[in-house]
């Protein structure tokens, strides 16, 4: 890759930058404009009433950028410096002592000639329902450690994260209001009742974010690599969206919600709640959708959670920005990032069995998470309408993204022209794999096809080297522009790494 600064190799076990913070540098990508990088590097330090414990400021060749608190807990202090890097070559900044080599040639000329050389990481689902604070660390980070070396390899530009950054499910535990969250529900729990909910919850989701982010192994590359987030249900609770109205309108589901709604704004985002960066469609939040255009790339990240209801995936917010985002041109290509997958097996199959099955019907709003789900049949046809739109002019290519299901597989649905929309799913990044009995189930269903859209089938296609079509180990995606040629492979835990995918 041309213009990349060789990074020095870590050290095994990976060792986190000793500091006073408990956590940070962890680096943000606001948005991009002027060939400039707008980058949040994010701390978290504990309160003191003698000292602010303020962490040093950023240093660039452009200038020193001091931290400034954007959060504050019962014990600890969020902190964000914001600073610019260039956009269209290498560049660098200086923490305390440490220069983090920044890979930031996201093309040449910006807008004229896009034909730069690239990697981009794709991972998702970063934990586990219960008990993920209690796994050893390097059995949990296992995937993370070897994305550190694969960037030493080859360094990345970006990582996406493609929804459960965070596993918030056991949050509710230990306070009366949400103890039994969602089966049971107080009736009429009193504002101060409320109030204590609310604070046992930004603690809970703070833990969590803790947890996560001064892991060693996270903490080494998100201090080198900008990352950009898109939530789904376990950054907020299991299934989120997909639960009955009684539970998620309930005082708690909405208190739980808006607590969920500010942690991700501050630690996947950078944002704080009443400022978010620019490059989000709706600028007072009521939906999470974002989108950053790079030369010859455009990543389109719509909100799948915020407006979602057993009955829409999206909102009139989360449309209007779908639909104006495929309307307005974009050459080169886009990254649509579907925190669930965007094609996939026919469900209806499954729902029915399950609806019929008393033992299965706890397994439902799993499903009708889905794309695929009877419920949501309207909005995946509009949904894959959009796409169409997008890859319709000649000099435009879409490719989605998806996590969620915790296997990796592939889609494929046939555009005008005889050209493929490629769906690439990698799941998880430190979520244990189901039994392969599932994955063997799903590629049962999927060899029956699909086809919401008239004469545009949809095929879920085996991954290079893999035997089934869904792969049940933990992994992650590497996508690569060489030439203005695109191509993936993933990275799996027993099977390495796949043959290159050309796009």
């Amino acid at each position: 890759m041309t213009g990349i600064s060789p990074v020095s190799a870590p050290q095994t076990p990976i060792k986190p930058d000793q500091t006073a913070c408990l956590f940070g540098p962890v680096l943000i990508l606001n948005s991009v404009e002027n060939e400039r990088l707008s980058l949040s590097a994010l701390f978290l330090s504990l309160k003191s009433e003698s000292d602010p414990n303020a962490p040093a400021p950023i240093e660039t060749p452009d200038g020193s950028f001091s931290p400034s608190p954007i959060a504050e807990y019962s014990q600890h202090i969020l902190w964000r410096a914001c600073f610019p890097l260039p956009a269209d070559r290498a560049s660098y900044y200086q923490w305390n002592g440490t220069r983090y080599d920044i890979t930031s040639d996201f093309g040449r000329g910006f807008g004229r000639d896009f034909n730069g050389d690239l990697r981009i990481a794709y991972v998702s689902c970063n934990g586990e329902e219960h008990g993920d604070l209690d796994r050893a660390g390097p059995e949990r980070n296992k995937m993370w450690a070897r994305l550190c070396k694969d960037h030493q390899k080859a360094p990345f530009s970006l990582i996406l994260h493609g929804g459960d950054q965070v596993y918030a499910d056991e949050v509710t535990d230990g306070h009366p209001l949400s103890q039994d969250w969602p089966e049971k529900l107080p009736r009429d729990p009193s504002q101060a009742d409320q109030a204590t909910l609310r604070q046992h919850l930004r603690e809970g989701f703070l833990q969590r974010y803790l947890a996560i982010y001064r892991a060693p192994e996270f903490a080494w590359i998100a201090a080198r690599v900008p990352s950009m987030m898109q939530w789904d249900d376990h950054d907020i609770c299991d299934g989120w969206g997909s639960l009955r109205r009684s539970r998620t309108y309930s005082p708690t589901g909405q208190i739980l919600f808006q607590v969920a709604h500010e942690a991700a704004l501050l630690f996947q985002h950078g944002c704080g709640t009443k400022k978010l960066s620019d490059r989000f469609s709706d600028p007072d939040g009521g939906h999470l959708g974002w989108k950053v255009e790079l030369p010859g790339l455009r990543i389109l990240a719509p909100d799948l959670r915020s407006e979602r209801t057993r009955r829409e995936i999206m909102g009139e917010l989360g449309w209007q920005m779908m639909e104006a985002e495929a309307a307005k041109p974009s050459p080169g290509r886009t990254l649509l990032m579907s925190s669930v997958p965007l094609l996939g097996p026919r469900l209806s199959l499954l729902e029915m069995a399950m609806v019929l099955t008393p033992r299965m019907q706890k397994y439902e709003d799993d499903l009708r998470d889905q794309w695929q789900s009877r419920a949501h049949r309207g909005s995946w046809k509009r949904m894959l309408g959009l796409v169409k739109q997008i890859a319709a002019p000649k000099d435009q290519q879409i490719t989605a993204l998806s996590g969620e299901i915790h296997l990796a597989t592939r889609g494929e649905m046939t555009l005008e022209r005889g050209e493929l929309l490629h769906q690439l799913v990698a799941s998880g990044i430190a979520h244990r794999a189901p039994p392969r009995a599932w994955a063997k189930i799903l590629g049962t269903l999927a060899a029956l096809g699909e086809s919401p859209l008239p004469g545009h089938p949809i095929r879920i296609r085996r991954i290079p080297g893999q035997i089934w079509r869904y792969a049940a180990e933990r992994n992650y995606l590497v996508l690569h522009r060489r030439a203005n040629e695109w191509s993936a492979n993933w990275e799996f835990e027993r099977s390495g790494t796949s043959p290159d995918l050309k796009l």
